[in-house]
């Protein structure tokens, strides 16, 4: 894959949480909420199993993710969020990410996040 890497974490033989990095820009993100950047990566498919959510998994991702994405090299992290109590808006803002804007796509409501390296 020239423009994307997919990371998983296995514990035996099950994911436990996944991601994707890319420097294709997704559908949904509209790139006028962000900041001016050269190299942007977008962070997409986090997953963490419900049964190892609350247990620094996702907070492990996302240091990968950042790590990953200084050697590409990227000079930002940018993702999108589900603007809804079951979104992942309020870990991604734990996590150092910083909104920058909303909007909806398709009737779906969305949070853009980004970190800038």
């Amino acid at each position: 894959m020239r423009n994307s890497q997919i990371f998983v974490v296995r514990e035996r033989a099950e994911i436990q949480a996944s991601f994707r990095l890319t420097t294709r820009k997704p559908w949904a993100i509209d790139t006028s909420y962000f900041a001016e950047s050269d190299r942007p990566l977008y962070l997409l498919s986090m997953a963490v199993a419900p049964s190892r959510q609350g247990q620094r998994l996702g907070s492990r991702c996302l240091e990968a993710a950042i790590r990953v994405a200084a050697a590409w090299p990227a000079d930002a992290i940018r993702l999108d969020a589900f603007d809804a109590p079951a979104g992942a808006g309020e870990f991604y803002r734990k996590c150092g990410f910083q909104e920058v804007g909303r909007a909806t796509y398709r009737n779906v409501p969305l949070i853009y996040f980004e970190l800038l390296l």
